[in-house]
């Protein structure tokens, strides 16, 4: 819940790079974490979650755009970039069930009672674990290059799961990861910034250098979010799968040719879980709203419509 002795929303410093347009605020979800989050527009609601390792400058193209139409909410998640990192204690500070009520909160912090949402990478798993949760929240829901949590663990096998790599290692316990990790983070981190871009130039040096700050600030609450999501996560997606549990708004995904590189039907693992879905395989890399913007944007605006 919202603390009672301070505002929902109060002006954050401005981070740098930032958004341009964008206004910058520090909004309380609860009692003790408040996130970092760029606003900016007017009409109907949609709010951007980033994946890893970045934060919310991935949506910079997409934001700028979709502006003209909506009121635009670009937080960074909890335990990444300028959001609080709360300790997890206990094992639950960053399951995709607590990260999503935090989606929920900063909306009505806001004053969206109703919204559309639009994940990328761990962003996207935050989103559909919100669509799942919160059915009377999330309006309309988009997925970026991933598979929900449960079917994630299911297709990574054989030599081709080595792209992956890093989603065993961090789901190791508390202790290893976070060493191995922090001795070297610029190295780790940017190997995927570098190995995930198809375009060379879509992530300019100033983003870059941004997103490896923020991201060796941040080694401990990202190896606990990954973690969460070999523990708490898989188990929540199962019981939603056991009782049958869907995303009952319209879903648009847009994903990479996983499927062929790993032997999966990728819209079929989709359809199970979103009944009224768009599933689209696009040719860029996985940062693809700083690689296609232009087409991550028409298929909002195209989602939004249904």
């Amino acid at each position: 819940m919202t603390p009672a002795s301070a505002p929902a929303s109060a002006p954050a410093p401005t981070p740098s790079p930032v958004i341009p347009g964008f206004e910058y605020r520090r909004v309380a979800v609860t009692d003790d974490v408040s996130l970092n989050v760029a606003v900016a527009g007017s009409g109907t609601p949609i709010v951007l979650l980033h994946g890893f390792p970045q934060t919310h400058l991935m949506w910079r193209h997409v934001a700028a755009d979709l502006v003209a139409d909506h009121t635009v909410i670009c937080p960074d998640l909890r335990g990444y970039g300028a959001s609080d990192k709360p300790a997890d204690t206990d094992g639950t500070a960053y399951t995709k069930r607590t990260m999503a009520a935090d989606i929920v909160a900063l909306a009505r912090a806001l004053g969206h009672q109703r919204f559309a949402l639009a994940g990328h990478d761990r962003g996207a798993l935050v989103a559909v674990r919100a669509g799942l949760d919160h059915p009377d929240a999330v309006s309309h829901l988009a997925s970026l290059d991933v598979l929900p949590t449960l079917d994630m663990w299911d297709v990574m096998r054989g030599t081709a799961g080595a792209v992956g790599f890093h989603l065993y290692l961090m789901a190791q316990p508390p202790g290893l990861p976070e060493r191995m990790i922090g001795a070297a983070p610029d190295a780790f981190f940017g190997h995927f910034l570098d190995l995930w871009a198809l375009s060379g130039d879509a992530i300019p040096p100033e983003v870059r250098a941004a997103y490896l700050r923020a991201s060796r600030e941040a080694v401990v609450s990202i190896v606990a979010d990954y973690r969460a999501s070999a523990g708490p996560d898989v188990a929540h997606d199962r019981a939603d799968r056991d009782a049958g549990n869907l995303l009952r708004m319209p879903v648009t995904v847009l994903q990479q040719d996983w499927g062929s590189a790993l032997g999966f039907d990728a819209a079929g693992r989709w359809r199970a879980w979103a009944p009224d879905l768009e599933h689209t395989t696009v040719s860029c890399g996985h940062f693809m709203a700083e690689e296609a913007p232009a087409e991550v944007v028409k298929a909002l605006r195209a989602l939004m419509a249904r």
